[in-house]
C-alpha cells in the first residue's frame, strides 16, 4: 500500500530508517492518525 518494502516498513519501526517527509505522511494517511503523533523529532541526533 506504501510502495516500499517489507524491510523498510520493519526499519521504520525499529527506528532503523528515517523515512522521507512524503513516505511518513503516506504512513499516517494510512492509518488515520497525524504526522507527529507517529513520528517524533530526535532532537540529540546530530547535535554533535
Amino acid at each position: 500500500m506504501l510502495g516500499v518494502s517489507r524491510q523498510t516498513v520493519v526499519a521504520m519501526e525499529n527506528n532503523k530508517y528515517d523515512p522521507t517527509l512524503s513516505l511518513a505522511m503516506q504512513v499516517a494517511r494510512l492509518l488515520g492518525q497525524p504526522v507527529e503523533s507517529i513520528f517524533f523529532l530526535d532532537e540529540k541526533k546530530g547535535a554533535d
